[in-house]
């Protein structure tokens, strides 16, 4: 069984959310505060998954990622009330994987944690990665749409394998730009939109609304295949 550590001061969410995963199938446990969080991850055996969220009355959900990462490698889904970009950038950059914001609901809850597990316990992605719309060949750093070959500029490829890689990951615009331009790119935002821009043309049969190359708003992107 999955074993989840759900963290968060709100005895009542608390509560629903032991209930809905319990009928799930998740063997759950809690965490009122992010001391208790770090005691309980230590435990064995270790959670499968943290739920966590950022506004605890002790530590700062981000001191909690940040206390987790020497010692464990777990998926963290951030809980957060915040919905300013700053707070979650924070949070992703400490180490979190994904983030939810509240109030959410249960069947995207669920769905957000299904990606994790899968993520955290399947293979290195295929050499090839078929999306809807197009393939990407890793190896031979190729890609298909309709057949014919899409031609990418360098740094173009070097975006799209980033995010291919990384299915369903959220990708800080920092991260991203950093594994594209190096560390003192990092706030050069503007490289990405342009980038992204041009590979949603090359790639998307709708570029006002993207099927695979998602925004989120002043935080990073997505690849959905």
């Amino acid at each position: 069984m999955t074993a989840v550590l759900v963290v968060d001061d709100d005895p009542y969410l608390l509560r629903a959310l032991r209930i809905t995963l319990q009928a799930h199938g998740y063997d759950v446990s809690t965490a009122a505060d992010g001391r208790t969080a770090l005691l309980k991850a230590r435990q064995e055996p270790p959670p499968s998954v943290v739920i966590l969220d950022l506004g605890l009355p002790d530590l700062d959900g981000t001191a909690v990622i940040r206390g987790l990462r020497p010692f464990s490698g777990v998926p963290v889904l951030v809980l957060s009330a915040r919905h300013g970009s700053e707070d979650k950038v924070r949070a992703l950059d400490a180490g979190a994987d994904d983030y939810i914001t509240k109030p959410f609901g249960l069947d995207e809850l669920l769905a957000r944690l299904r990606a994790l597990l899968r993520r955290s316990a399947g293979p290195e992605p295929e050499a090839v990665v078929n999306a809807e719309n197009f393939t990407v060949d890793l190896g031979k750093r190729r890609v298909v749409r309709g057949g014919q070959d899409v031609r990418l500029t360098p740094t173009e490829w070097k975006i799209l394998e980033v995010l291919v890689r990384n299915p369903e990951s959220l990708i800080t615009q920092q991260q991203l730009l950093s594994r594209v331009w190096g560390p003192a790119y990092a706030r050069e935002t503007n490289y990405l939109r342009v980038y992204m821009a041009q590979l949603r043309r090359k790639l998307e049969p709708d570029t006002a609304n993207p099927r695979h190359l998602l925004t989120e708003a002043g935080i990073g992107y997505r690849f959905m295949p």
